[in-house]
């Protein structure tokens, strides 16, 4: 299902707030590694805003997503201070590991090995 024009822009909008509050609170930098919002998608009856998080060397990710799930409700009062006079409702925040970037890298992985099978193309008797 495709998103309409209306969730693209309160996503948009949440993404935009959400960095800045993510480095207010120090929520960017956990563990010795950079924490990051990939995207945003919202519902459809824009109830619910599902943030997808991208983890770089950070040691521990399931601890890093659960210190930002703790710090949920402070997380959501900034937000609703920035965007109360933009939004009749402030949906539901939910946070998720972004893992595009594991399959980014095991693809990679996978092409390499594949291509390392084969023999150079101009090679060919």
């Amino acid at each position: 299902m495709q998103e309409g024009k209306r969730q693209k822009q309160i996503a948009g909008l949440l993404n935009e707030e959400m960095n800045m509050i993510f480095q207010k609170l120090g929520l960017s930098m956990i563990d010795g590694g950079m924490v990051s919002i990939s995207s945003v998608k919202v519902t459809p009856d824009l109830l619910e805003a599902r943030f997808y998080l991208s983890f770089f060397q950070v040691k521990d990710v399931n601890s890093a997503l659960k210190k930002i799930e703790d710090r949920h409700h402070e997380i959501k009062r900034e937000l609703v201070s920035r965007v109360r006079h933009q939004l009749r409702n402030i949906p539901v925040l939910k946070f998720y590991k972004d893992d595009t970037l594991d399959h980014v890298f095991k693809m990679e992985e996978l092409f390499k090995k594949i291509s390392e099978g084969r023999p150079p193309e101009g090679d060919v008797k």
